[in-house]
């Protein structure tokens, strides 16, 4: 495609990838084709002001997370975060995408006096609106960061911020490996393959074609928070797995799907920046990332067990009948129990968190 072609394209977010492709000769990996389709500022799906984050279509929404459908989920969560303040000896707890501020809110309200400052970082700025919005009433205690900070203390929190980091995609077709990338077609996109030294972590068994991730920005991330958190833990909600079980050989087609109105499709080239895209998350990785770079891991299990140590049978036996349907959703192992994980660290001395007393799955990593 032409330069003159690519500006016939209507959808401004379309010709912001064109001009990266006429930069890079045509051909873009997937990784920065996910980070246009997603962050392009005021374009890309982060950064426009769709609505994102509801419990059902109706709504305008595309996926509902744990702290839209219930509470209890934050109440549940703050139970190890304010377990984590004391043993850290912090006052802060910082938030990395922060959607609408539900999660926030929630731990604010029942951390209380415990938590001094919350941070929340964010590159949505029409998401930051609607954070304000959430937490008006503890605005005195909120401050916003468009980036991480050189240097932090305090306790960090990410529920589904992992699986929207942009992934590499690397395929093996005929006994050779390429990486999967995306070129200009009509009126929209296309895949296109490269040969490529990349691989997999570990070997994939068996001849037979196979499609997959790897993770190189969401480890470099946690590798970035280990050098700039002084004192603190961080914990990491997710879907995802081990390593063990991510490159297995019978999962050859890849995790990375995408969401719109509550359905998910599979096909990132459509409707860019009008949907979610995200790939499971590889928990070795990430827990390798972290142990590499100086942290504790303080444990690695379903959500189901987090949330069940950290005590939200109690809590849902005072909810309503209503409430205790959404949450029982967090727990039951077809809901987002089992495909849900979560993995703790440490910066500094680790400790037995609550959230992983009975079981902790780190062996599997």
């Amino acid at each position: 495609m032409n330069l003159e072609q690519g500006a016939q394209r209507a959808n401004p977010l379309t010709r912001i990838i064109d001009a990266a492709l006429q930069r890079d000769g045509g051909w873009l990996p997937f990784d920065r084709f996910m980070a246009l389709a997603l962050y392009a500022p005021g374009l890309g799906y982060y950064a426009n002001a769709s609505r994102k984050f509801g419990r059902m279509p109706s709504s305008g929404s595309d996926f509902v997370t744990a702290p839209e459908l219930t509470p209890l989920f934050g109440r549940a969560l703050a139970v190890q975060v304010a377990e984590a303040l004391e043993k850290t000896g912090t006052g802060e707890v910082w938030e990395f995408g922060a959607g609408s501020g539900a999660l926030a809110l929630q731990l604010l309200d029942a951390l209380g006096e415990r938590v001094v400052r919350y941070r929340i970082v964010d590159l949505s700025g029409t998401l930051r609106e609607r954070q304000q919005q959430t937490l008006a009433r503890h605005a005195a205690k909120v401050e916003w960061l468009s980036e991480l900070p050189e240097s932090m203390n305090g306790v960090v929190v990410g529920n589904e911020v992992l699986d929207a980091m942009p992934v590499q995609l690397l395929a093996r077709s005929g006994g050779r490996w390429f990486e999967r990338g995306v070129v200009a077609h009509g009126d929209g996109f296309a895949w296109s393959d490269r040969p490529t030294e990349l691989r997999p972590p570990v070997e994939i068994e068996g001849e037979h074609d196979y499609l997959t991730e790897i993770h190189p920005q969401a480890e470099a991330f946690i590798a970035t928070l280990a050098d700039r958190l002084g004192r603190g833990a961080a914990f990491f909600f997710d879907y995802g797995f081990p390593e063990s079980e991510y490159y297995h050989p019978q999962r050859h087609m890849g995790t990375v799907m995408c969401h719109r109105g509550h359905q998910a499709d599979g096909d990132p080239l459509s409707d860019v920046g009008e949907k979610d895209i995200t790939a499971h998350v590889n928990f070795t990785g990430i827990a390798l990332a972290g142990q590499n770079a100086g942290l504790e891991v303080l444990g690695y299990c379903n959500q189901a067990r987090f949330l069940l140590n950290a005590g939200i049978l109690p809590m849902m036996e005072e909810a309503s009948l209503a409430e205790r349907s959404m949450a029982a959703r967090l727990v039951h192992e077809h809901e987002m129990g089992e495909l849900f994980k979560v993995v703790g660290f440490a910066a500094g001395e680790a400790w037995d968190a609550i959230g992983f007393t009975q079981g902790d799955r780190s062996h599997t990593l």
